[in-house]
């Protein structure tokens, strides 16, 4: 039983660090450009140890980009629980905050709009970018509502804010990672999101 044990822990581990191998060479390289060997140079694997524990390099994409997807919601929803303020003054008070907390990592963008082209392209896997999309909400909305309740104000519709949350953030992220050192670019990123709020949400009755 100790051996089976052994034999699994190194199987987790090996599977482990092919995954995060794979994050950098999809990055530099380009899904479609990246090679079995590359990723198993990166790791400092053979061959014989990535087909044991994946068939492909899409399969090795897909775990990838699901464990990174979901560690990303994590610690999103742990870094907003950290560091919540005590109190809000303003719908763009709490966008600023968000946004200060919201990483951006240009590396996890490039392998992300590729993933999003090659679901887009391979039938089956739309659903993964669909819930990629319901992690982030789920983990952002709560303490949006949050944030807007300390100002007097709720959601209208959760779904409608949800969604459009997603796509100003994917939108306005490549403009800052095109000219991240314009404070124009941030600025209008800001305020964007504030209209955006502004329009999914109404005076809390509590208030």
């Amino acid at each position: 039983m100790g051996d089976l044990r052994t034999v699994s822990h190194r199987r987790a581990v090996t599977r482990q660090r092919l995954v995060d191998a794979a994050l950098g060479v999809f990055s530099e390289q380009g899904f479609g450009r990246t090679t079995v060997e590359q990723v198993c140079d990166r790791a400092g694997f053979t061959r014989g140890a990535f087909y044991s524990n994946f068939s492909s390099l899409d399969e090795l994409f897909l775990a990838m980009w699901e464990q990174r997807s979901a560690d990303m919601v994590t610690g999103l929803h742990t870094a907003f629980e950290e560091r919540m303020p005590d109190q809000v003054g303003s719908v763009r008070e709490a966008v600023e905050f968000a946004l200060a907390v919201i990483p951006v990592d240009e590396d996890w963008y490039r392998v992300s709009a590729e993933f999003t082209a090659h679901a887009l392209r391979t039938p089956g896997m739309r659903w993964v970018m669909a819930e990629r999309e319901r992690g982030i909400q789920r983990a952002l909305l709560p303490v949006i509502e949050k944030l807007l309740a300390m100002n007097g104000q709720e959601v209208v519709n959760r779904d409608a804010l949800g969604q459009a949350l997603v796509a100003v953030h994917d939108g306005t992220l490549v403009q800052c990672l095109v000219e991240p050192d314009d404070e124009v670019v941030h600025a209008r990123r800001v305020d964007l999101f504030v209209l955006v709020v502004e329009a999914h949400t109404k005076e809390s009755r509590a208030s």
